[in-house]
């Protein structure tokens, strides 16, 4: 008799010892009763391809892929989707039996869900986006709210030769606002989102002026850590709905579970809980 094989996938990175994926994959193999394991990889960016090429051989059925390798792991991948290669980045690979490497992005996805979940009067149609920041995290929110029907979106970033990329790449429905013009662009967005790391716990605090902002707009901060960031609390006061930026890190990690494990999972108010302990 031939035991079936245990499903590995894991989240490479470097470092890797701050993943919360290890504990949200874990969560969800258990919920659903799957004899499988998913693990932190702290892998050297000189490592990564002969890490990579072989993880099928160890019984790996995908892998995460985080900061500093979502650009490197796109080039060593053997099969890109569309909206990776849209992207520029992979955060989902699924490795084939016969080696090939599948690259996908699913952050856009993520970011979307987030908000059709946590708001769901949001309409994308309704106006211009105004988004902050140029990164790579930039690009796929972006490719996300274009495809979802957004008219126009407004885009800056401290370096602006940063967002002139993306105007460049993504095409006339993007428009580059100077950075210290951004809160000025504020009273025009009808979705207003912070793709930077300021506010994050230990950055420096994102200084863009809310005044502008309308009341009933939608305001979210891919930031979690803090859940509630001033940037948030600030557009609550004034009257925005908002969404926080946990919502995204869980819903960005279901395509590939489904992909490795089989289920698809869900997103609930009792993972998010367990992601907070």
């Amino acid at each position: 008799m031939t035991l079936p094989k245990i499903p590995l996938a894991a989240v490479v990175g470097h470092p890797i010892a701050h993943s919360k994926s290890p504990k949200l994959h874990g969560y969800w193999l258990k919920t659903y009763g799957i004899a499988g394991h998913y693990i932190p990889m702290d892998v050297a960016p000189d490592d990564l391809e002969t890490v990579l090429r072989n993880m099928h051989k160890m019984g790996f059925v995908g892998a995460n892929v985080t900061i500093p390798h979502k650009t490197r792991a796109l080039e060593i991948a053997d099969q890109v989707t569309d909206r990776a290669t849209l992207i520029g980045a992979a955060n989902t690979l699924i490795f084939h039996e016969d080696g090939k490497i599948l690259a996908d992005n699913t952050d856009g996805y993520g970011f979307i869900q987030n908000l059709r979940q946590s708001a769901p009067e949001w309409d994308p149609a309704s106006g211009p986006a105004v988004v902050l920041g140029a990164g790579g995290a930039a690009r796929a929110v972006v490719a996300s709210l274009l495809d979802a029907g957004v008219p126009e979106i407004f885009i800056s970033n401290r370096t602006r030769v940063r967002a002139e990329q993306l105007r460049d790449d993504f095409g006339a429905r993007l428009k580059v606002v100077e950075w210290v013009q951004a809160g000025e662009t504020m009273e025009d967005g009808a979705t207003i989102v912070n793709t930077t790391s300021l506010g994050m716990a230990g950055k420096p605090e994102l200084k863009v002026s809310l005044e502008g902002l309308q009341a009933g707009s939608l305001v979210t901060d891919l930031v979690y850590t803090p859940l509630r960031t001033p940037f948030l609390d600030e557009a609550e006061q004034r009257g925005c709905v908002t969404v926080d930026g946990l919502g995204m890190l869980l819903h960005q990690a279901t395509p590939g579970f489904e992909r490795w494990f089989g289920p698809r999972p869900e997103v609930t108010e009792e993972l998010r809980q367990v992601m907070l302990t």
